[in-house]
């Protein structure tokens, strides 16, 4: 039973990680305005943008001067449930 537990937290750890790399990435491609038809850019707008409006919409003041901080809200969300989650199943 130790090892699936531990398997499934490796695997949340990974999803996370990747997750987190998704924003990054989407963020510093919100700078330089890709093409919006490009298939990426779509994959990412798609994978992000759902999470970006939840957050918006429950914290509108993250929006300072133009600059939207919700994928920094969105990244420290996931690496505390990252480190919370690898500490409570894995000691």
């Amino acid at each position: 039973m130790s090892a699936l537990i531990y398997s499934i937290v490796q695997l949340l750890h990974t999803v996370i990680n990747i997750y987190i790399w998704i924003v990054i990435i989407s963020a510093l491609l919100s700078f330089v305005r890709p093409d919006p038809s490009n298939p990426i850019v779509q994959i990412l707008h798609r994978l992000t943008e759902p999470v970006y409006s939840f957050i918006r919409q429950k914290m509108p003041f993250l929006s300072i001067s133009g600059i939207d901080l919700s994928p920094l809200i969105i990244i420290i969300g996931l690496q505390f449930l990252d480190t919370f989650m690898m500490r409570s199943f894995l000691g």
